[in-house]
């Protein structure tokens, strides 16, 4: 076995490249450790999503729509109501009727939630069992 050495004035020797093969190796290795581990540590808990329906509403004679347009006005089958005290009076016979009809919130999008939900408040108030939320669905693309 023979060793060489060089001598200080021999420069031909000196290499002045990096060697990026091991930064390469390093790389691939906890590449290959993140792609193992990561769905490990994903912890999810087995939910079933509701799935989106468009059921056409059933408008009835006796169904009722309560409409409040952007200053929050309320409208009792688009006719306008004097006062909250009105409401609830209507609100109040509707309580009484068995079975009662379904009552229709149809709320302007730029009204205030504040108004929407006073009339939600009445229906509760006076022991309506059916209230929904009359929206317009989302174009298709």
């Amino acid at each position: 076995m023979a060793l060489q050495f060089h001598s200080a004035d021999d420069d031909a020797g000196v290499i002045s490249s990096i060697n990026t093969t091991p930064l390469v190796d390093v790389m691939l290795v906890l590449l290959i450790i993140f792609l193992i581990t990561i769905p490990v540590v994903t912890q999810t808990v087995a939910v079933s999503l509701p799935k989106e329906t468009n059921r056409p509403r059933q408008t009835r004679p006796d169904n009722i729509e309560i409409s409040v347009d952007r200053e929050g006005v309320v409208y009792w089958n688009a006719q306008r109501l004097a006062d909250a005290a009105t409401l609830a009076a209507r609100l109040a016979q509707l309580g009484e009727r068995q079975p009662q009809p379904e009552v229709h919130v149809r709320g302007d999008e730029t009204t205030r939630y504040e108004a929407v939900g006073r009339v939600v408040l009445a229906c509760q108030q006076a022991g309506i069992q059916k209230v929904s939320f009359v929206t317009q669905p989302p174009a298709r693309n």
